[in-house]
């Protein structure tokens, strides 16, 4: 097994009174599965995925469970140990590609960061060469261009599927992608979705899939975890969630689905 998540509990003390965003959460990953998580704001699926990635240290807020990936105890690890992971075994792609590249950095710079980080073995020549096949490998036209580019110079595609070439840079065994879609057109939407069954079956990456809209979660998923203010309300494999609902919340989520979406 490489992710399992077991009483995952995080609370947030800047209230008056704590708030408990996610209760108990248990959950298995598998190496090469797709797992998605869906719910709409708020449900916890993100706060779920930052505590994986070990993005959740603040003063303000309180987590406990365990989070192993492959056997270590990532949610109790020391800060120079989860360096070793982020970016490295675990990459992941945000939302919104805006706010997570330097918009001062050119865009081949801080793909590499990660290269300079875990793999210090590579000289500049040779960590120039594995960006642009990075590049290549999201289908990025003129690579050695985009090395060179601002974020700014970018369309909201191009800075996604930079992100994900950053995320992909070391060859992660796991890669959790945060609503990689939001922002993003129909149509690019699903590119994004076609690239990453891709990287899935071609580098065998464990996929955690974040997301609001099921249309895609059913297109890219081999299970399904539906999120509640906070809790798991229903799991189980994508069809048997999607022809057979249990809860009237996932009936809900499903029959929200635009009429004229095709869910292949």
């Amino acid at each position: 097994m490489l992710l399992e998540v077991k009483n995952l509990n995080i609370e947030f003390y800047d209230h008056d009174v704590p708030e408990r965003v996610v209760n108990g959460l248990n959950m298995e990953l598998d190496k090469g599965e797709i797992l998605g998580i869906v719910g709409e704001s708020g449900s916890g699926k993100s706060m779920t995925a930052m505590a994986i990635a070990g993005l959740l240290r603040r003063h303000d807020m309180k987590t406990d469970g365990i989070i192993l990936f492959e056997g270590e105890d990532l949610l109790h690890a020391k800060r120079s140990r989860l360096r070793h992971f982020q970016g490295n075994d675990i990459g992941i792609i945000f939302q919104e590609p805006m706010t997570s590249l330097n918009p001062v950095k050119r865009i081949g710079w801080q793909v590499e960061e990660s290269l300079r980080i875990h793999r210090s073995d590579l000289n500049k020549a040779r960590r120039y060469q594995r960006v642009i096949e990075a590049f290549c490998n999201v289908e990025l036209d003129n690579p050695e261009l985009v090395y060179k580019k601002y974020p700014h110079e970018l369309s909201g595609g191009m800075r996604q599927r930079v992100m994900i070439a950053s995320a992909m840079i070391c060859e992660p065994k796991l890669l959790i992608a945060d609503e990689p879609t939001t922002a993003l057109d129909v149509t690019i939407q699903m590119q994004i979705v076609t690239l990453l069954q891709r990287l899935n079956r071609q580098k065998n990456t464990a996929i955690l899939f974040i997301s609001h809209d099921l249309s895609l979660v059913k297109r890219l998923c081999s299970r399904v975890i539906v999120m509640h203010n906070g809790d798991v309300v229903e799991s189980g494999t994508t069809q048997d969630i999607f022809d057979h609902p249990m809860q009237d919340y996932t009936k809900e989520l499903i029959n929200a689905i635009p009429k004229f979406v095709k869910l292949a």
